[in-house]
């Protein structure tokens, strides 16, 4: 019976983790949660205290991608990510995503936020659209979320971090924030130092200009992926700026979004 236990545990824990393809990966999201949490009025925190109890914005972001394992919430698979061709400038990728109806993240935010500023929204949906908020802002910041259908958002592109085979989507998600080797308080603490005009400037970007600019950068990715697919110490010092400015991006945005539903 002590061995049934056992594995039953396993097999739970296990299934509550984070799927390998999760934008940012557990430490990523928890960044750009602990973020937002350092950037949000004290009204909305009050306001947050009351829908989420004593889960943080930080642990609370990761709650989209540990259910996926579970049926019951599988028709959030596609909310994740954004996919737009190459080659488009910004007034074509913004009628792309004026034009698409498909569920995506940045039909589901603009969804969700809309919901959370109705007073009388019950208390358990509250808590359903906040979390997926919290998760999907995080999600559009990673670059390789706002790629291209055709390869899965760099899921398809093979590549080697460290001798060891990879995808372009993967090194994105996790391998260059792991490789830093810091807890997500510790990454947090070595990062937000946004100064108030560059707060000011992100939180008066819209939502397209949120989607446009990690696009940009996945254009970049596919780029650098076309001339090498050897990743290491040199990919690592090339595209850590990148990665630390979109996770305090993510988080400062998310602060100023939550302030807007919350802090009237």
């Amino acid at each position: 019976m002590k061995t049934l236990f056992k594995i039953a545990l396993l097999s739970a824990f296990i299934l509550y983790l984070p799927a390998q393809s999760n934008a940012w990966g557990l430490i990523g999201h928890r960044v750009v949660g602990e973020v937002a949490e350092q950037h949000i009025s004290s009204k909305t925190k009050k306001k947050i205290k009351k829908i989420l109890g004593h889960e943080t914005i930080a642990m609370s972001s990761t709650w989209m991608d540990f259910i996926k394992s579970n049926p019951h919430y599988r028709y959030m698979n596609n909310w994740h990510f954004v996919n737009l061709p190459g080659g488009l400038n910004y007034e074509q990728a913004k009628a792309a995503l004026e034009q698409d109806t498909i569920a995506n993240a940045f039909n589901k935010i603009r969804f969700v936020t809309a919901e959370l500023k109705k007073k009388d929204l019950p208390m358990e949906e509250k808590q359903l659209y906040l979390r997926i908020l919290i998760h999907l802002v995080g999600d559009i910041h990673q670059p390789m979320h706002c790629g291209r259908a055709a390869d899965k958002g760099g899921n398809d592109i093979k590549v080697k971090w460290f001798n060891r085979p990879d995808n372009l989507h993967s090194i994105w998600d996790s391998n260059i924030i792991e490789y830093q080797q810091l807890s997500y308080t510790e990454y947090t603490n070595a990062v937000n130092s946004a100064k108030s005009q560059e707060i000011r400037k992100w939180q008066s970007d819209d939502l397209t200009t949120w989607v446009y600019e990690s696009y940009q950068k996945s254009e970049e990715l596919y780029k650098a992926a076309e001339e090498s697919t050897d990743y290491s110490y040199r990919y690592n010092y090339d595209w850590i700026d990148t990665t630390n400015q979109q996770l305090v991006k993510g988080g400062v945005r998310l602060a100023g979004l939550l302030n807007e539903i919350f802090g009237s």
